[in-house]
């Protein structure tokens, strides 16, 4: 869109697909401070195939090179040219939503606000996977044990403080930047949230869900007992098994 930052897209589409699909605008995770959506292209390309739907991953700046409102701008500014040319891509525009993990997550929650708030886009559901929502994490004791594999307190203060520019948890932090700021969660689009109980972010995750719920919105919540920040990667596990497949069935019903 004009004067929007220029922002890379990558876009995967099952192969032969004729009807227009419904379509997932995906936000890597990563801190605030690392990842990119090519890392991810091993997993898009076969979800894409598997959901038979359109996938497009946002590449996003990064802090602390980029602070806020860095990120959150080029994640709407990519999900706005996405819907303006949702035809050329086969994408039913009615059936687009938002998906991410960790701070993936985060941006995606944010983006539903935003989306919301701006009233240029309409999206159909949030998919956030053990969403980073909350600052106010950093200055909070978690209860024993979270946050003390994967992604710690520590992790958590710098990955932060990177996006802020500030010491995290003080006045006058956006929703935008964190989602869990918002005063007001109605109007937003079906959410699905996982989490785990070892998770730095599980307190963060479920009292985001319970005041989704009170103001109206549909929302399904997944805490997987002795999960910890990332553990549906890890293959094998039986509650990584079950985290996707809840996952997959959570999308193909959003998507549908």
């Amino acid at each position: 869109p004009e004067g929007a930052p220029d922002v890379a897209l990558r876009i995967y589409r099952p192969r032969d697909a004729r009807a227009p699909l419904g379509g997932i605008y995906h936000i890597h995770g990563g801190g605030y401070v690392g990842g990119s959506a090519k890392e991810l292209e091993f997993i898009h390309r076969p979800l894409a195939g598997a959901l038979g739907c359109v996938i497009v991953s946002v590449d996003y700046r990064l802090a602390p090179e980029t602070m806020f409102p860095g990120a959150i701008e080029d994640c709407y500014a990519g999900l706005r040219w996405t819907v303006d040319h949702a035809g050329e891509f086969g994408i039913d525009a009615t059936r687009l939503g938002v998906m991410g993990e960790s701070a993936g997550g985060g941006l995606a929650a944010a983006l539903a606000l935003m989306a919301r708030d701006r009233g240029e886009v309409s999206l159909a559901f949030q998919h956030l996977t053990y969403p980073m929502i909350d600052d106010r994490t950093c200055t909070a004791a978690p209860h024993a044990f979270a946050g003390e594999f994967i992604w710690t307190p520590h992790n958590n203060r710098f990955g932060w403080a990177a996006l802020i520019g500030a010491e995290p948890g003080g006045e006058d932090v956006s929703p935008y930047c964190a989602a869990a700021r918002a005063t007001d969660l109605s109007g937003l689009p079906p959410t699905f949230i996982m989490t785990g109980t070892l998770d730095l972010f599980v307190d963060e995750d479920i009292d985001y869900a319970r005041r989704l719920i009170a103001a109206g919105v549909a929302t399904e919540l997944h805490v997987h007992p002795g999960a910890f920040h990332g553990f549906d990667a890890l293959p094998g596990p039986a509650v990584a098994n079950r985290a996707q497949a809840a996952r997959l069935d959570a999308l193909a019903r959003a998507l549908s």
